[in-house]
């Protein structure tokens, strides 16, 4: 007579599967605890020794990013063009991306491979022309050349996630607020846009953490004024060598924003991940 396996044949199985994951997470946690361990630590601690705790604890490290224009202001910067190119992709992919799960038109799925195919190009292809370009419009290390360059790769991205989601709510809802009276702007702004609060809150979570992360565009088409945090970071060189206390001090709070943005859309990240194309 077959049947489920009784509970105390599974409890072992849930048992080694708890272990796996812990170990694996534990695994997953150590070079974070590294980084935050060495920001505490001297340069003479990290290249002399090997502690797991830093034998003469000091917060040398982090006083001189929050005293350093050159650190502090790497941070200012990355908020600027990062919340900027949140906001332009956002206000840009949602009509497109209305229009592409509500209208059929000549040539709709080869125009939307094609936004998805400028998300698969490396930034390196694109980081020669935008200099070049940008030199020549005047706005070289500006944060809206940053915010715009990235919109390139995020743009396409928040149209085939949002558009998911969009495919999902009924036409009859925009049939029945048509019928109503609604126009077009009110009913996308009042009705519409509520509906797919969670699909708004993935796309600007991707938008926010590509341009947060990204290194490339950002350090070609910067020099002093928009300087990110991430550039800054590659371009510290003492006459001693690297200050490695000081670039932990940095890795650690670079990972700060985006945990907290983690935090605020986790809900919209996991509804995401269950109803839209996530």
């Amino acid at each position: 007579m077959s049947g489920k396996p009784s509970l105390a044949k599974r409890i072992p199985k849930i048992r080694l599967s708890a272990v796996i994951m812990t170990a694996y997470l534990l695994f997953l946690l150590i070079p974070i605890y590294w980084l935050v361990s060495m920001s505490f630590k001297s340069n003479s601690e990290i290249l002399n020794s090997f502690t797991l705790f830093p034998a003469d604890f000091t917060l040398k490290n982090y006083e001189t990013i929050l005293t350093d224009p050159s650190w502090y202001m790497g941070y200012v910067n990355s908020f600027i063009y990062v919340s900027l190119n949140t906001l332009i992709a956002l206000l840009v992919a949602l009509p497109a991306a209305y229009a592409f799960s509500r209208y059929r038109f000549y040539g709709d799925n080869h125009l939307f491979f094609w936004l998805l195919t400028n998300r698969m190009a490396p930034p390196a292809v694109f980081a020669l022309p935008f200099f070049q370009l940008y030199s020549s419009v005047s706005l070289f290390d500006t944060h809206i050349a940053v915010a715009l360059a990235h919109c390139l790769f995020n743009v396409p991205l928040a149209v085939w996630i949002l558009e998911g989601f969009m495919r999902g709510v009924p036409r009859e809802i925009d049939e029945t607020a048509f019928i109503d009276g609604y126009g077009f702007t009110r009913f996308f702004t009042q009705i519409f846009i509520p509906m797919i609060k969670p699909g708004i809150g993935v796309t600007a979570f991707f938008c926010f953490m590509f341009s947060w992360v990204e290194l490339l565009l950002s350090r070609t088409l910067t020099s002093v004024d928009a300087k990110p945090i991430t550039a800054t970071m590659t371009r510290t060189v003492s006459a001693s060598g690297l200050d490695w206390g000081v670039l932990a001090a940095a890795g650690v709070l670079t990972i700060i924003p985006g945990a907290i943005v983690i935090y605020f859309v986790r809900s919209y990240i996991a509804k995401g991940f269950a109803m839209g194309r996530v």
